[in-house]
């Protein structure tokens, strides 16, 4: 790794975001999900979304088969699911509590929210590609967000919402 991509790899890694798991089927009707920072809102009108994948992931060729996957953002007592989504582990859906839903796609349970999408295009991007996502189902739920920085997960400080009185 050359020494921009080191610093490059460190300054993201200091940013801090969300967590998601990203689902879908394969062809054979089998659950597929990963761990996934790398997303972000794209439009209100129409709902958009985007995520990337790096070309080297097991799961690479089914995510470019598919027409549709969920994004599932991973609640503050969700780091075994952070975790088991971003192992070797194959099954891991036989590991965790999920569903599918009325829009055929694996949803896991107890998250903080799940975005329904249909892919509705793909960009090359070096060594990832990115998927945007047309958002066609949004649960939502009364939990707090995951975070991840700097290779850490865990929930958001309780000292983050104190307003100091002056």
């Amino acid at each position: 790794m050359s020494e921009q991509q080191q610093a490059f790899r460190k300054a993201l890694g200091n940013y801090p975001t969300g967590v998601t798991v990203v689902t879908t089927f394969n062809g054979n009707h089998e659950p597929l999900g990963l761990t996934v920072n790398s997303f972000a809102s794209v439009s209100l009108d129409p709902l958009l979304i985007l995520w990337s994948i790096d070309k080297k992931s097991k799961s690479y060729n089914e995510f470019m088969k598919t027409k549709k996957f969920a994004v599932n953002i991973l609640a503050n007592d969700q780091q075994e699911l952070c975790n088991l989504f971003s192992s070797k582990i194959e099954d891991r859906f036989s590991q965790c509590k999920w569903q599918e839903s009325v829009q055929r796609l694996p949803i896991l349970n107890d998250t903080l929210s799940v975005l329904e999408c249909e892919t509705v295009q793909q960009v090359d991007a070096g060594d990832h590609t990115v998927l945007i996502g047309h958002v066609i189902n949004i649960e939502n739920t009364e939990k707090e967000p995951l975070l991840y920085h700097r290779r850490n997960v865990g929930p958001i400080p309780k000292e983050f919402y104190k307003i100091e009185a002056k």
